[in-house]
């Protein structure tokens, strides 16, 4: 054992050298490695009779008719056409060259290079999993604060479009934080586990918190129910899953309520979705209040992110005053800021400038204290939150948000739109405003990913998890836009060429023949 021990830690060390040497090697001795070909071209000239096998190779292509160099070149184009397609169809589903991803990956590490990091496991719930390396915390997956209701409205999206708007990995992200929320940190128990009805209830509900199915999910609350008639978690599924409109889903919450008990969990889920409902039904006061008494019931649950709910339902009341007195206490430099925040409170600095906003008027006689202030709000949003002006300024069409957001990716702008166009529009002047100044951030930030201005350079893991939690139908915005993989480039040039030469081949064949028998004579 001893001997193993001692030997395991040499291994690594030997595996290292042998990969700087490769690495060395490589780009030291390419120039000796060449000389060495030419030498042995040089000593094996006479003996292996090349003189006459380049003759003979000669005569050959010269004996070739028109016919085979339109086949030749047709055939090249068509494969680099081929290639150029897949390579195209790869780059616009997974933002990377397949050619590029298969050369880092296989060809890197034996050239003395860093292996790329598998993109598995790269993100994390808001049941707190710690991810597996420590560059990918700024890509922590968040609950969205405005999460649909699956039965009213996810749903009814599916029963009119006939597309999916939640992907696998949004809803297995949400089986997740159920389970945990609403069945605790206890350990999976097995139905031949459970000992005690108790027991056997909290079985059956992690089995419907688990189910990919919908249906079963349903039928699994049921079974819960007639176990436990006092089964509030059961009823919180059904009003998420099984009601249809947004008035059932409150009764079953009211009904979930009713029986909650103590659980805390239970409780402040229940209430910020009653308090959603109230929302959504225009009973807007009675919805703020509900939130406010939330917060102020439980104030230690800040990671719930209930103030956005909040902020959200002020703005619709035109309670500009009060949105302001939230930004106060949650726009602060050491509290986690999020679009909601950012742009809201861009939105109220443009809101008292932008309806006697003139860009002709301001280039003229520059810009005031409040209209500079404003521009410096909305700089700042946008250096968060890249993606959100083109959803805001609808030059990119908007799907129903995540039930997870990636902050300052692009799930979180499709989110923050979705709920607060309507407010922007409302404010007279401010998209125009907005469509005048967002893109002076990039002048400021020219290098995002190396060095931000405000917050921290942009994430680069944003795409990645975005194409996880959006679904596919919809085009996923990149920032910052990445250009065309060289192979792309190179495989439509390559593509391009060889039909040309084809196609002139096909139309002047003999004077293609003259040039073809050219070339081969100068070889």
């Amino acid at each position: 054992m001893e001997d193993s021990t001692g030997s395991n830690p040499q291994s690594p060390g030997f595996t290292e050298k042998l990969k700087s040497w490769l690495s060395w090697s490589w780009t030291y001795v390419c120039f000796l490695w060449f000389g060495m070909v030419l030498i042995m071209i040089y000593v094996l000239w006479s003996p292996l009779k090349l003189q006459e096998t380049l003759t003979s190779a000669s005569v050959f292509l010269n004996t070739l008719t028109p016919k085979f160099y339109v086949a030749l070149t047709g055939t090249s184009s068509l494969i680099s056409g081929l290639i150029l397609i897949f390579e195209w169809w790869y780059f616009r589903k997974y933002g990377t060259s397949f050619i590029e991803q298969v050369s880092v990956s296989h060809l890197r590490p034996l050239l003395g290079g860093v292996e790329s990091s598998s993109t598995t496991g790269l993100f994390s719930s808001v049941n707190g999993d710690a991810e597996p390396r420590p560059s990918v915390s700024e890509c922590k997956v968040w609950r969205n604060p405005l999460n649909l209701f699956r039965g009213a409205e996810y749903n009814r999206y599916t029963w009119v479009t006939g597309k999916e708007p939640l992907t696998y990995y949004d809803m297995n992200l949400s089986a997740q934080d159920h389970q945990t929320f609403f069945t605790g940190d206890t350990q999976q128990l097995r139905p031949e586990d459970a000992v005690s009805l108790d027991d056997h209830l909290l079985t059956v509900m992690q089995k419907a918190w688990r189910e990919r199915n919908p249906q079963a999910r349903i039928r699994a609350a049921y079974q819960a129910i007639e176990i436990n008639h006092q089964c509030a978690a059961a009823y919180v599924l059904l009003a998420e899953e099984e009601a249809t409109t947004i008035t059932e889903a409150e009764r079953l919450f009211k009904k979930a309520l009713s029986i909650a008990g103590k659980d805390i969990n239970l409780l402040v889920y229940i209430k910020r979705r009653l308090a959603m409902c109230a929302r959504k039904l225009g009973r807007i006061k009675e919805a703020v209040k509900m939130m406010r008494d939330l917060m102020k019931e439980f104030p230690l649950l800040g990671m719930l992110n209930i103030h956005e709910n909040l902020l959200e339902a002020l703005l619709e009341l035109q309670a500009y005053a009060d949105v302001q007195a939230v930004l106060a206490k949650y726009d602060d430099i050491s509290l986690p800021k999020s679009a909601t925040i950012c742009y809201t409170s861009a939105l109220l600095k443009a809101r008292a400038v932008s309806d006697k906003f003139s860009p002709e008027a301001a280039s003229r006689r520059g810009l005031s204290t409040a209209e500079m202030n404003a521009v410096e709000a909305i700089h700042r949003a946008v250096e968060f939150n890249p993606h959100v002006p083109k959803y805001l300024l609808e030059m990119k069409s908007l799907i129903l948000p995540p039930e997870h957001i990636l902050k300052r990716g692009d799930s979180e702008a499709v989110a923050y739109a979705f709920f607060h166009l309507q407010h922007w529009k409302r404010a007279e002047g401010a998209l125009n405003l907005l469509h005048c100044t967002w893109e002076g951030t990039f002048r400021i930030i020219p290098y995002p990913l190396e060095k931000g201005h405000l917050f921290y350079p942009y994430p680069g893991c944003t795409e990645t998890a975005d194409r996880e939690l959006l679904p596919s139908f919809h085009e996923v915005s990149v920032y910052p836009k990445k250009e065309l993989p060289f192979f792309i480039l190179f495989t439509a040039g390559l593509c391009s060429f060889t039909a040309m030469l084809a196609m002139l081949t096909h139309q002047f064949p003999e004077l293609m023949g003259v040039f073809a028998k050219a070339v081969s004579g100068i070889a």
